[in-house]
């Protein structure tokens, strides 16, 4: 069941718009799947602790705060890395083991993926992990256990649906605004943003979307998904989006290539305007939740 959290909200408040960064390496993203097995992925030099400092920094210079979905193959890495995140006063927040889609997982496979990270970044990091991003947002028909196991594992919400017309992943029809997915229980869901335009709904949620788009576009679909939410607008990016230099693969699609590669230049340029232009915050604050100010 899906109930609205936010049915009071008022339009004309001032919106508070979440940001959040999915912590995973290059060779790790869904795209280059089909090309690079997961048995391979120690063969690749790690990138990601660079990246995610300069991210860090980006975020800091314009006084922002946002949430950083970790994956476990990566916390258990680069340790250091996860302690530094927390220690800078953002939100740790799992974005599962090994970037396994949920519903490419069994729920007993899913329970152990979702317990595992949750336990090493809660002992790293010294802080309760409250939060959990699907690889691919991943959560939905396919998937209809998960909500339950998040919610048995002490997660207090998911950032795991994005509700527009995706080949990959997506319900066009699904609440654009926090709810509840389970009868009875506190477990939250954030959509990451969308807006309405002329009647079809759009992404401007990030990623390559942000990427794609004149960044002035991207800029006005925030602000009227802002005008109409009905709780934070989530926002996200990757650290490798940062990182023009890195390694390119060879064998993947033409396909794959063009999503993974398109605009990385001037991809800092953009987060730069966007850290200016708007208020950002971590989704746990944005969510009203923030438990993760409390020694785990």
């Amino acid at each position: 069941m899906q109930n609205s959290l936010y049915t009071d909200h008022n339009p004309g408040a001032p919106a508070r718009f979440a940001l959040s960064v999915d912590v995973e390496d290059y060779f790790q993203v869904w795209a280059f799947s089909s090309v690079i097995d997961r048995a391979r992925w120690e063969d690749f030099p790690l990138r990601v602790e660079a990246s995610t400092r300069r991210a860090l920094d980006l975020i800091e210079e314009s006084r922002a705060r946002a949430t950083f979905f970790v994956l476990g193959w990566i916390a258990e890495r680069a340790p250091g890395l996860v302690r530094e995140i927390a220690a800078r006063g953002h939100e740790i927040a799992s974005h599962g083991w090994d970037h396994r889609k949920v519903f490419d997982q069994s729920p007993a496979q899913f329970r152990e993926d979702v317990a595992k990270t949750k336990r090493l970044l809660e002992d790293l990091a010294g802080v309760a992990v409250a939060g959990y991003r699907a690889p691919g947002f991943s959560i939905d028909a396919r998937a209809p256990w998960a909500y339950e196991a998040l919610a048995a594992a002490g997660y207090l919400y998911s950032s795991s649906a994005h509700p527009v017309a995706h080949d990959h992943y997506g319900d066009p029809r699904g609440p654009r605004e926090p709810f509840r997915p389970l009868t009875g229980r506190a477990l939250v869901e954030a959509p990451v943003a969308t807006a309405e335009i002329f009647g079809r709904r759009v992404s401007c949620a990030g990623g390559g979307w942000f990427r794609a788009m004149p960044y002035a576009a991207s800029r006005a679909l925030l602000r009227r998904a802002a005008a109409s939410a009905g709780g934070p607008v989530v926002f996200y990016f990757h650290p490798w989006e940062i990182d023009p230099d890195q390694p390119r693969i060879a064998g993947a699609s033409l396909k794959a290539r063009l999503r993974h590669y398109l605009n990385l230049d001037r991809m800092e340029g953009r987060l730069r305007r966007l850290l200016a232009d708007f208020q950002w915050v971590r989704i746990d604050d944005a969510l009203g939740l923030a438990p993760s100010r409390a020694a785990a």
